[in-house]
């Protein structure tokens, strides 16, 4: 014992309190030095990590709500009972009407003289394909236009560069050839495929012609017998329309009133309007 420090000053009552603050002291050192639970911080869980919805964000859905998809009426095929007459001899057959027990009608639009927004909505709301016979001077100006009823399933066939009524008349072999020809081009740029089929202005046609279409790549002469013309139907055989007949229509100031005549008499006749072109086979 340290002869400095008596045995009396560090007894008694005074001892007790100098062991007491003593002990105090180290039990509060003890946690300080004791190692910590982690030596990172805690990772949030992904729940937590989720930035709650504020009120300019609209609250999430537990059922989405599909994306409503247009849907386009389902039209009956038919297996077609018509065979094309081959070229025979270097002359292009000639068709007015298609000889069928199908319910089927064939609607044509000629020249393309008119185009209006209108004729492309009346042509997809109705979901008609046609057969359309341009000729080059009338659609030469707006080429793009015609495009849009390719995309609703009509095709681009050849009706001349000029539209000459007086073509088979007037003119020979060769010119009736390069005005074919020159439509056959035109189509084969500005819509991707070469006409199978040849509209004669005004429906006249000869030999020569009929030469000159098959020596074009045509494959046949498209005529008529029913017409849908100035808001009605004109008929050359019976007064309604009949299985496989070939209807003529144009692309006119008249164009809505025309198509409606037509669809008056193809719903009356419980008739199908196909395109041509399929039942042929030279789509």
């Amino acid at each position: 014992m340290r002869k400095d420090l008596p045995v009396d000053e560090f007894s008694g009552p005074r001892r007790r309190a100098v062991l007491a603050a003593l002990g105090a002291s180290v039990a509060a050192a003890i946690p300080a030095c004791a190692a910590p639970e982690t030596l990172t911080a805690k990772i949030p869980d992904a729940q937590s990590s989720v930035a709650a919805p504020t009120s300019a964000d609209p609250a999430p859905s537990a059922t989405p709500s599909p994306t409503p998809t247009p849907t386009k009426r389902i039209r009956p095929t038919f297996v077609p009972d018509y065979h094309l007459p081959p070229v025979i001899d270097g002359l292009a057959p000639v068709i007015t009407k298609i000889e069928t027990q199908h319910p089927v009608v064939f609607l044509t639009i000629d020249d393309g003289n008119v185009k209006t927004p209108e004729m492309v909505r009346l042509m997809a709301e109705y979901d008609y394909p046609a057969s359309l016979f341009l000729t080059r001077n009338s659609v030469v100006d707006n080429p793009t236009f015609f495009r849009e009823f390719q995309k609703q399933g009509s095709l681009i066939e050849n009706h001349t560069v000029t539209h000459n009524i007086s073509m088979v008349r007037e003119w020979g072999y060769q010119s009736q050839l390069n005005d074919m020809a020159g439509m056959q081009d035109f189509a084969l740029q500005h819509y991707g495929r070469l006409p199978a089929l040849f509209r004669p202005p005004g429906g006249a046609y000869s030999n020569v012609m009929r030469q000159a279409v098959a020596a074009a790549g045509m494959k046949a002469i498209i005529n008529w017998e029913a017409k849908a013309n100035a808001g009605k139907m004109d008929y050359q055989v019976g007064n309604s329309l009949r299985p496989g007949d070939i209807v003529l229509m144009h692309f006119r100031p008249e164009f809505a009133a025309d198509l409606a005549a037509f669809r008056e008499a193809q719903l009356a006749a419980g008739l199908e309007v196909v395109l041509l072109e399929d039942f042929l086979g030279v789509a």
